[in-house]
């Protein structure tokens, strides 16, 4: 047995300013003590514990500290080993950065399932290959799907091993035009297909989606989570908030082209326009934090600009800035993601598995602290 007090905490629920003493035995948490006692051995004193955080949108195996564009494109083809090893030093930054569960959000080469198998303190939870439609956008991350039959076959052999489906709904943003480009890959009947098969197979749906027509479409097929979701608006939010759809907004990537242009080659017009997006995005988002949507802190670490870790602290600055609680932004990043994708809850509560993250200070009253994770406790 053995125990650790928190000057302050966040349980998951509840923001509490009076110090508690955590013990742990076997794993999990069998009690929760008011003020500080011994009890065990002592794992010490922390200014903050919360639950580990959780990062919604990622992909492992892409290095997003590397901002050369034709060394990036020709690392997709480089070995699995090489991608194994970027793999396992993003964990680590995950994990540095308090991060203890990861959706990765595909990949054709199979590394997110590999470090699913090898990687123990950072949970990955992952989707294997997505679907897309031919030569659609996502070739570096999905698998072609033409027909229903072909669809039904892809679910089926995606759904023996894959925690969730993902599938690509629409294509990119041109920021040049500021527009997604192209239509929707999918239609309402063969997204419904989609989603009702990965459903019957026990598995969620988690979509690539940006543009009103695309994330209609998708809403409207039932799919479980919209991924990036840039052009919303608050008709589909409220359908959205109704039905439980989850968001994960991806605020980092465009954001970075924003703040460094330069290192994309962007236009003053282009950047207008980025701004633009970003701004009807922080919108959208606040809209949606009102309506009660279910919000996920997701970085979409690897793309470009977005490194593994701190995407995640920067995500939850981006909710806070959208005027949404520390309390709310927090929730986005741990509880939430948990609750939906019917992961184990890490609550500090009796009963529950140990999966803490301590810090030197308390966010509630310094937003910063984020960035200073001290440790993991499991």
């Amino acid at each position: 047995m053995k125990s650790l007090v928190a000057a302050r905490h966040f349980n998951g629920e509840r923001y509490c300013t009076e110090p508690v003493t955590v013990v742990i035995d076997g794993g999990r948490i069998v009690d929760v003590l008011d003020g500080e006692q011994a009890v065990g051995d002592s794992l010490g004193h922390y200014p903050f514990v919360m639950p580990g955080l959780v990062e919604g949108h990622c992909y492992l195996f892409l290095n997003g500290a590397d901002l050369d564009f034709v060394r990036r494109a020709e690392y997709l083809d480089t070995s699995l080993e090489r991608m194994m090893i970027t793999a396992r030093e993003n964990v680590a930054r995950c994990l540095a950065h308090g991060v203890t569960l990861v959706r990765d959000a595909g990949d054709r080469y199979g590394v997110n399932h590999r470090i699913r198998a090898e990687s123990s303190v950072c949970t990955v939870r992952s989707a294997g290959i997505a679907l897309r439609r031919p030569k659609r956008y996502g070739a570096f991350m999905a698998r072609e799907v033409a027909t229903p039959e072909e669809v039904r076959v892809a679910v089926r052999e995606l759904a023996a091993s894959a925690d969730d489906l993902k599938i690509i709904q629409t294509g990119i943003i041109d920021f040049d035009a500021g527009v997604v480009k192209g239509s929707p890959q999918f239609d309402l009947e063969a997204l419904s297909l989609i989603v009702r098969l990965a459903h019957d197979a026990g598995i969620k749906t988690f979509a690539h989606c940006s543009g009103a027509e695309g994330i209609q479409v998708a809403v409207d097929a039932g799919v479980d989570s919209i991924e990036h979701g840039f052009f919303m608006t608050k008709e589909i939010l409220r359908k959205m908030a109704g039905q439980g759809t989850a968001w994960v907004p991806t605020f980092s990537p465009v954001d970075f082209q924003w703040r460094y242009p330069a290192a994309v080659g962007w236009s003053e017009d282009t950047v207008a326009k980025l701004r633009a997006i970003l701004d009807a995005h922080h919108d959208h988002v606040a809209m949606a934090a009102e309506m009660g949507v279910n919000l996920v802190a997701g970085s979409d670490a690897g793309s470009p600009g977005v490194d593994h870790g701190r995407g995640l602290i920067d995500e939850i600055f981006h909710f806070l800035d959208c005027g949404m609680t520390m309390k709310q932004a927090l929730q986005a990043a741990s509880t939430c993601p948990r609750r939906l994708w019917d992961a184990d809850p890490a609550d500090i509560s009796i009963g529950h598995r140990a999966n803490l993250i301590v810090m030197d200070a308390d966010p509630f009253t310094d937003r910063h602290a984020l960035l200073r994770v001290t440790g993991v406790v499991q």
